[in-house]
């Protein structure tokens, strides 16, 4: 290994450089992970024996219906790429071994993303990533790099998962006594918790930038530094799985839910997005001969995301309790309008010059980025091919406009949306479109038959 030394070594790391840690001990579990469509990590833990006897050639084999399930991991009927007809076989999760690296808060621990391919090792069109990276490539083939990153909320409490489990997740305690928007008192109350999740997360190859109090009590955010799209979305999803197992470690409890109580204020997962050239030296959202500043492609490219923010909201908004967020008032959108640094819009344009970006509200924290990701692009694509006019700025409350489209405020009419579109089809395929339809529909059904306590408290005595 040239004589590199890896005692110590955290973050990306190449492929070689792993059997070489594995033969001297340094190394001794390999994760190969894959996303869900819930935007899960899932996969297998390798020993270093097989990873040495093997060197992964094949990949890591996995049951096809690991992308087909709730979110109990029940197997759902009325899937057309995984059921017993099919006899539930064999998809293998394909190392990208661009993404390598050591983990810091796992002892003795690497992780790899996977590729989701079949037998012939095409990438299977469902899997999230697949989705994402074919959504790249449309973008690519125009010259076109997106740059993107997530904003991601959440709620930390001061007993374990397992605790919050056996009181069915009610009457937790939350991690605060006040509103901590900002506030570095507050803060500190966690500091050890959250200075340890930035730097595990940085030596881990996922540079944190910083993090703050939100506007509720126990609610926080940590932002991670922008980059390529792909790269944005898979360190999502390692920021909010790692989130998670250092709060195991710690016994917290943290929830990523858009709206984990009615009285509280919904956790939002803001998506920024540019496009630059090859280098990333020229943001092409930029054009300094524009009044605005806002380039013709940036025009075409918000003019399409909005148009098409209906037919996408799925993707945006993928169970029933994220559409508890969408509340005037509340810091979450109800409208699908844009404005420059307004909070109470849909899409906010931040940023100067080379900075300039589209920064978009509506997602909740509970959003699979490979898919959301995937809804900006392929509708701002769209927007482009079609050379779409951009609408006025809106300006003022955006709660208050009238007559402009909103934000679907069930997942029931996004369903509708995404049921009748003919965007969607032609952006994602049929066979992805009918797929995501069917996991929402199923996610709404589930939902029909629960009966809440609010209904019973509700109508017990008085119907």
């Amino acid at each position: 290994m040239n004589n590199v030394d890896v005692a110590g070594t955290y973050g990306s790391i190449e492929r070689q450089q792993l059997f070489e840690m594995m033969k001297i001990g340094e190394l001794d579990t390999l994760v190969v992970g894959f996303v869900d469509i819930q935007g899960r990590l899932m996969g297998k833990r390798l020993t270093a024996d097989y990873c040495l006897e093997n060197e992964l050639v094949d990949g890591s084999k996995f049951c096809t219906y690991l992308l087909g399930t709730d979110l109990d991991l029940n197997t759902i009927e009325g899937y057309s790429y995984m059921s017993w007809e099919t006899g539930y076989g064999d998809w293998t999760a394909e190392p990208d071994w661009t993404t390598l690296r050591v983990l810091p808060w796992l002892e003795k621990t690497a992780l790899v993303f996977a590729d989701v391919v079949d037998e012939e090792r095409n990438d299977v069109s469902i899997s999230p990533r697949s989705i994402l990276k074919k959504q790249i490539e449309r973008a690519n083939d125009k010259g076109l790099f997106p740059k993107m990153v997530s904003e991601l909320e959440f709620y930390l409490f001061n007993e374990s998962f397992e605790s919050a489990f056996k009181k069915e997740y009610r009457d937790l305690q939350v991690a605060g006594q006040f509103n901590e928007d900002y506030s570095l008192l507050q803060g500190s109350k966690n500091e050890p918790f959250y200075r340890h999740v930035r730097n595990m997360m940085t030596k881990a190859g996922v540079p944190i930038e910083s993090s703050k109090g939100e506007a509720h009590i126990g609610q926080h955010e940590i932002n991670v530094k922008y980059s390529d799209a792909l790269t944005s979305a898979d360190r999502h999803i390692l920021l909010k799985h790692g989130m998670k197992e250092m709060a195991i470690q710690q016994d917290y409890a943290l929830t990523f839910m858009a709206k984990p109580h009615h009285d509280w204020t919904g956790s939002s997962g803001h998506i920024h997005l540019s496009v630059s050239d090859e280098s990333g030296a020229t943001n092409y959202f930029y054009d300094k001969n524009e009044a605005n500043g806002m380039s013709e492609t940036m025009q075409h490219f918000l003019a399409g995301i909005l148009a098409y923010t209906k037919d996408f909201s799925l993707f945006y908004a993928p169970y029933v309790n994220s559409y508890k967020r969408f509340v005037p008032d509340s810091w979450a959108p109800t409208n699908i309008v844009w404005s420059r640094d307004n909070r109470s819009s849909g899409y906010r344009i931040v940023g100067e010059g080379k900075a300039m970006r589209i920064e978009n509200r509506i997602p909740g924290a509970d959003f699979n980025p490979y898919l959301a990701y995937s809804a900006m692009l392929g509708a701002g694509l769209k927007g482009l091919e079609q050379k779409l006019p951009l609408s006025k700025e809106h300006v003022g409350n955006a709660y208050l406009s009238e007559e402009v489209s909103q934000i679907p405020g069930t997942l029931y009419e996004a369903i509708d949306c995404w049921k009748n579109s003919t965007i969607v089809q032609e952006v994602l395929g049929e066979d992805v479109a009918m797929h995501y339809l069917h996991t929402a529909i199923v996610e709404q059904e589930q939902h029909n038959k629960y009966v809440s306590e609010l209904e019973i408290k509700r109508n017990f005595e008085q119907c």
